[in-house]
This record gives C-alpha cells, structure tokens and sequence, in this order.
C-alpha cells in the first residue's frame, strides 16, 4: 500500500522533470541555432582583425602599437556607434517577426541602411584626422604617424559596417544566419592566404595587411546582399521600396538609444588603451594589453553570440506574445554561456604567457601578457553573463534604460576608480583595469536585478504597441516597392 502512495506521489514529479528536461532541450536548440553561426561569424570576423594585427605585429613594434590604437580606439569607435544603431533593427525585425509582419523586416532593412549610411559619413573626419587627435591625446608621436596612415586604409571598413551589421541582424532574426557562417569562413581563408601573399612574400608591409583586411571585411557583404535580394528571403524581402524613407524619425530615436547603449560598453576598453598610452614605456603595455584585449575579444564573440540569440528568442517571443517562454529563454540563454564563460576562466588561468607569442616575438612583452592574465580571466567570466543581459534589453527594447545604467557604472564608478588605482597607487595597467572590472561587475548586478524584476507581461504589451503602430499593411508596401527582388 506505502509503496503504491509512493508511486503516486512520485510520479507527477518524474513528469514534471521530464516536461522541464524536455523544455530546456527545446529552448537550447532554438538558442544554438542562432548562437552556433552567429557566434562562429563573429569568430571569423574578430580574426580578420586578429590576423592583421599578428602580421603587422612580426613587421615591427611600432606598426603593431599603431594597429592596435587604431583598431582598438577608431574602429572599435566607429564599431559601436554603427554595431549599437544597428541593434535597433535586431529589436524591430524579431518582434515584427514573432508576430508574423513579415514583409516588414524589408522595410526596416533598408530604413536601417539609410541611418547608419548617414551616421558613417559623419565618422569620417575620425579616420581623416586621426595622427592629430592621437597626439592631442598625448599618444607617441612614431606611433600616431604610422596610426594616421593605418586609419586612411580602414575607412573602407567602416562603411563595410553598414551592409555587415544590417543584413547579419535581418537574417538572425529569421533564424537564417547559416549563409552568413559560411561566407565569414570563406572570407577569413582569404585573408589568410592574402595576409601572407601580400606581406611575407612581396614585403608590401602594412598596405598589404590592409589591402587584404579591406577584402576580407567586403567579401561576405556582396555575398549577403546577393543572397537577401536574389531570393534567399522571399517572405521577408519584397523588393526595394520608397517606404524606407517614411516614418525615419522612430528609428533614428530607437537607432541613437542602441547606439549609445553598445558604444558606452565598447568604448570602455578604448580608454583602458588610451590610459596606458599615457604610461612610461607606452609601446611595451600597449602591445600587451592590446594582446590581452584580442584575446578577451575572442571569449567576447562568444558572449556577443549568445547576446544575438538571447535578442532573436526574447523579441520573437515577445511579437508572439509569449511573456513565459521570454522569460525561459533568458534563464536558459544566460546559464548556457555562464558556464562555458567558467570553463574559459579555468583555461587562461593556466595558459598565460605561451598565448603572447602567437601576436609577438618579444619575451618583454610576453612577460607583460602575463603577469595580467588573472585580470584577463576574471573578465571572461563576468563577460560570459553581462552581454547576455544586454542582448535581453535590445530584444525587449529597454536599450535608453541601459545606456544609463552603462553610463553610471563604466564611467563614473570603473574609469575614476582604476585610475585612481592606476596612477595614484601606482598599479599602473593593473590598477586601470582592476577598476574597469569593478564597473563591469556592478553593471552586471544592476542588469541583473532589473531583469529579475521585469514584468513580462507589460514587455508584451509594449511589444504589441511597437509593432502595430509602425505597422504598414501589405498591399500598401507592395506599392512602394521599386522593384521586386
């Protein structure tokens, strides 16, 4: 009689475990397939840069401090301000599809293109004048020489940002990014053969680099364009259309509040660099922070990965109007890369010094790697979940709510900090960054607790106000089109 209670009681809860089991099976595949290839593009992509850097790193000391300003300050400037504009397409092109308006991903397609055209060319004068500013800033003179020259050849880059960034969130959105896994892969096998063509064999020194950087970064965008116009996404693309240049105004707003979101996070380990180039011996603690911030920024394609996919699952559930399952696709999303983030931690702890040499053939500089790898693994780890967190708030659309939140814990806790660390207690690099890891960490704990104390239900219903009201009916777009694609 005990046992057959016994059985009775335990059984809903063998159930329930299976329902769960099954539950989160079906939440994680959703998940990778966006985070897989979304995850290896950014892989592919962060290596050209990565490959480029360790070329004009065996050219000279000089060129790779100068590579590693310009990629790590002017790029990554103009990244994000492009990146965090471009976020605001991820936020409307999954909940307009979550709720089934598909024709108009199209739409906010080409108004996102409009945006971010306009906001390039007002980055242009960074690229145009960058030896000026790097001396105004206090960089090494050789070094701001050979950076201004470095930046002319990356202009090119930077507009390849527009197409890039765009048609990577357009085809996420639709959980179609495995043409975009294949073509960054083919682009990066490119860059490699031509980084060594172009600077080992012919000795064309840092042109070569760039010419082949250029090429790399240009490949996989002709190739997304062709496959979103040429018919890879007939539901979603119907051709180019006049309405792109209607209701501009909300997208420029929603496009500004990403920007400044991602920017404000990008931008920070820009100052870290900026910082140390101020220090005695500048090119030795650039080189090694520069190899340390490489290779946090490949743990970060990861994180990034997993930020675009929290993004897809959370605004595709919310157009669906499904306050329950967004709400599991955050937990699950953030356990996955929390611990591949602890898995990663364990890794660089024990690996140090041997990765330097892979950018540099200076044992200084090795020596330098190393003694900051415990600060390098410390912010694997807190990368692992802050991004994820971040990719909740642009698929729920809170992206000025953040840009706040980034803006009070980076620059007004973790800059003062570190350099108070840095300069006043003499910790130097360490000291900078111990502070910028103390902002980082309560960034996490503030995005933390608003996303525990979400209301899902009203995220629905706000959902449901966004989508309908910048909501074009069909017959009406098919009217505007110019052509159909």
């Amino acid at each position: 009689m005990d046992s057959e209670l016994n059985r009775k009681l335990l059984e809903p809860t063998e159930e329930e475990g299976e329902k769960l089991k099954s539950k989160i099976w079906g939440e994680s595949k959703k998940l990778w397939i966006v985070a897989g290839p979304s995850i290896f593009t950014r892989f592919s992509t962060f290596g050209i840069s990565v490959i480029s850097q360790a070329f004009i790193g065996h050219i000279g000391a000089t060129e790779m401090a100068a590579y590693a300003l310009v990629g790590t300050v002017l790029l990554r400037f103009a990244n994000g301000i492009l990146l965090g504009m471009a976020s605001a397409l991820e936020t409307l092109c999954g909940q307009a599809y979550g709720a089934r308006q598909y024709h108009m991903l199209g739409v906010y397609l080409q108004r996102s293109w409009i945006v971010l055209f306009i906001s390039s060319l007002f980055l242009l004068p960074v690229f145009l004048f960058t030896t000026p500013i790097l001396r105004f800033l206090g960089q090494d003179e050789a070094i701001a020489e050979v950076a201004g020259t470095i930046a002319l050849w990356l202009i090119p880059v930077a507009f390849s940002f527009i197409v890039s960034f765009t048609c990577q969130m357009f085809l996420s959105a639709q959980s179609k990014n495995m043409i975009i896994s294949y073509l960054a892969a083919f682009s990066l096998s490119i860059h490699i053969f031509l980084s060594w063509l172009l600077t080992v064999k012919y000795k064309f020194r840092v042109p070569g680099a760039m010419i082949s950087t250029i090429l790399a970064y240009w490949i996989p965008n002709i190739g997304q364009l062709l496959f979103v116009i040429c018919g890879g996404c007939p539901e979603t693309w119907k051709g180019f259309s006049f309405l792109a240049f209607k209701d501009l105004w909300p997208i420029i707003k929603l496009s500004l509040s990403s920007g400044a979101m991602l920017c404000l996070e990008l931008w920070y380990n820009t100052v870290l660099v900026l910082l140390t180039g101020n220090m005695k011996n500048a090119e030795v603690a650039i080189d090694a922070l520069s190899i340390c911030l490489n290779i946090n920024g490949w743990e970060m394609m990861i994180s990034l990965g997993f930020l675009a996919a929290t993004s897809v699952r959370v605004s595709n559930e919310l157009g669906r109007g499904s306050s329950r399952a967004a709400k599991f696709a955050v937990v699950v999303a953030v356990l996955t890369s929390l611990a591949i983030g602890l898995v990663l931690f364990v890794f660089f702890l024990f690996f140090r010094e041997r990765l330097a040499y892979i950018f540099t053939e200076s044992r200084q500089v090795a020596r330098a790697v190393a003694d900051l790898s415990p600060l390098l693994a410390c912010s694997i780890l807190l990368n692992s979940v802050q991004p994820v967190l971040s990719g909740v708030a642009v698929g729920s659309g809170w992206q000025s709510i953040v840009a706040y939140v980034n803006l009070a814990c980076y620059y007004l806790v973790g800059i003062p900090i570190g350099a108070v660390l840095g300069y006043i207690f003499h910790f130097d690099i360490k000291g900078i960054w111990m502070g910028m890891l103390f902002g980082t960490f309560v960034q996490t704990l503030v995005l933390v607790y608003i996303t525990l104390r979400t209301d899902w239900e009203e995220q629905v219903a706000l959902t449901r106000q966004r989508v309908n009201k910048w909501f074009v009916p069909r017959s009406k777009e098919s009217n505007g089109n110019t052509q159909n694609a």
